[in-house]
């Protein structure tokens, strides 16, 4: 133990103290004013839709107790396949587009014809809309009676959101490998790193790190395009509202569907603000 004497303890001083006492004062001041204008909206917004003159016709067919008690089970049971597509789809999708980005980034005059083939492909898959994609691969697949074609609806649905989203994040990941500096590039190869190792080193892990907030937006866009799927038939949570709907004449169970997308979606719509904010500070930094 050092027999020195100990540095005097730093205290605030009577300008910084009122300084934070001040912020306090503005935080709680526009958190208050932030909660009442909250409440005031949703409360004129409340007595605005149930004043209105066919509210009891709506509460009935879009807000039975009921109904929503009766159908949750099936729902349920279907939403579930809906995280199981998302899930595998996911994994794939990153697989397709991190694969399309860097052939489309081969330079050699050689692999002419699969950069021009990976081109197309994003060009083709982001200029389709995603449920004529799911309409073609579900039903022109097993059309063509080819062997080894699966016939399981999940899986072609799965197949088909493969493709759509993997044109978008193809171009996700290929901005993220443009913005690494090109001296980034000239210093890898000069340490002796072959182009392969510049990428799998040096690029991709930058890459990377930079495109994770908008991979997660489209994934919060793919979760909810699971439900294009029930469009060829899989009993996933919107097939499962559509049938509980059509037999009761009641549309409470899409309610139902609907609340389930939004348990799932604002946790990582949250998340991805967090990363976004957390990568600003560190840039600020």
């Amino acid at each position: 133990m050092s027999d020195l004497p100990a540095g005097p303890a730093w205290v605030k001083s009577e300008r910084q103290l009122a300084r934070e006492r001040a912020r306090r004062s503005r935080a709680r001041r526009s958190t208050s004013i932030a909660t009442a204008s909250t409440v005031v909206f949703i409360v004129l917004a409340v007595v605005l839709v149930t004043n209105a003159p066919g509210w009891p016709r709506v509460q009935d067919a879009f807000f039975d107790s009921e109904a929503f008690v009766s159908a949750l089970p099936d729902v349920l049971s279907g939403f579930l396949l809906n995280i199981k597509i998302f899930l595998i789809a996911e994994v794939l999708i990153l697989v397709v587009g991190l694969l399309v980005a860097l052939a489309r980034g081969v330079k050699s005059p050689a692999f002419f014809p699969i950069r021009a083939l990976a081109t197309l492909y994003t060009d083709v898959f982001r200029g389709v809309p995603t449920i004529l994609i799911i309409y073609l691969i579900g039903f022109g697949l097993p059309a063509l009676r080819l062997q080894g074609i699966p016939t399981d609806l999940a899986t072609l649905g799965i197949i088909a959101l493969t493709l759509s989203y993997g044109a978008y994040v193809a171009e996700v990941f290929r901005s993220g490998i443009d913005s690494v500096h090109p001296s980034q590039v000239a210093a890898a190869r000069s340490l002796g790193l072959s182009h392969a190792k510049t990428m799998r080193f040096v690029v991709l892990p930058q890459a990377t790190r930079r495109v994770v907030p908008p991979l997660l937006n489209d994934f919060v866009s793919l979760q909810k395009d699971t439900a294009l799927v029930a469009t060829i038939g899989p009993l996933e949570a919107l097939r499962q509202a559509q049938i509980y709907a059509a037999g009761k004449f009641n549309y409470t169970p899409y309610l139902v569907a609907a609340l389930l997308f939004i348990l799932l979606t604002i946790p990582m719509a949250r998340f991805t603000d967090h990363l976004a904010e957390r990568t600003r500070r560190r840039r600020g930094a």
